[in-house]
């Protein structure tokens, strides 16, 4: 396993245990020129992007794979987190077309279900990551030896959150 990878995955699998009891962290102040409709046009690239993986077959042909358990706390779920090494490019811009984690959790048949998108970006000394005019909650340190100080971003494109959009777990689902 490659460094990053394990360091990726040690990070996603830590977070998703321990995610819900780290502070917030403060959020960069917005920018004068934030626009709705452009953080609208953004989110609808990360739906179209993602279309395609309400089919988990088609993530793991595209080289996403399954990280983990699926990640629960009493905020909610995060669902089984599916990683795509490939996509984890530390300090290069943020491309709403190309979330490096994607989740799933179970439907009311038992089939795997998309859940949401998240953008991950290990803490290289970058600027706070951002889609678009919405920060990357983080950075978060690492919670173990070894593993990466971090951001990350969830898009709940498959399921509707009633949390917000952009928030960690989603206490409508359970895994």
């Amino acid at each position: 396993m490659s460094p990053i990878r394990t360091l990726a995955a040690i990070a996603a699998s830590t977070v998703l245990v321990l995610g819900a009891a780290l502070p917030a962290q403060a959020a960069p102040p917005s920018s004068p020129d934030d626009d709705p409709s452009a953080m609208n046009r953004i989110v609808a690239t990360v739906r179209a992007a993602t279309a395609k993986y309400h089919d988990v077959n088609r993530a793991l042909a595209d080289g996403y794979v399954p990280i983990g358990e699926c990640a629960e706390s009493p905020a909610g779920a995060m669902g089984v987190h599916y990683m795509n090494e490939a996509l984890i490019k530390p300090g290069a811009p943020v491309d709403p077309a190309t979330p490096a984690f994607l989740t799933y959790g179970p439907s009311p048949s038992g089939r795997a279900e998309l859940w949401a998108a998240e953008f991950f970006e290990p803490e290289v000394g970058q600027p706070h990551p951002m889609l678009g005019s919405q920060p990357f909650d983080g950075p978060m340190p690492g919670h173990e030896p070894g593993m990466p100080t971090h951001y990350d971003l969830h898009v709940w494109v498959g399921k509707h959150n009633p949390a917000g959009l952009f928030a960690a777990w989603n206490p409508n689902l359970h895994c």
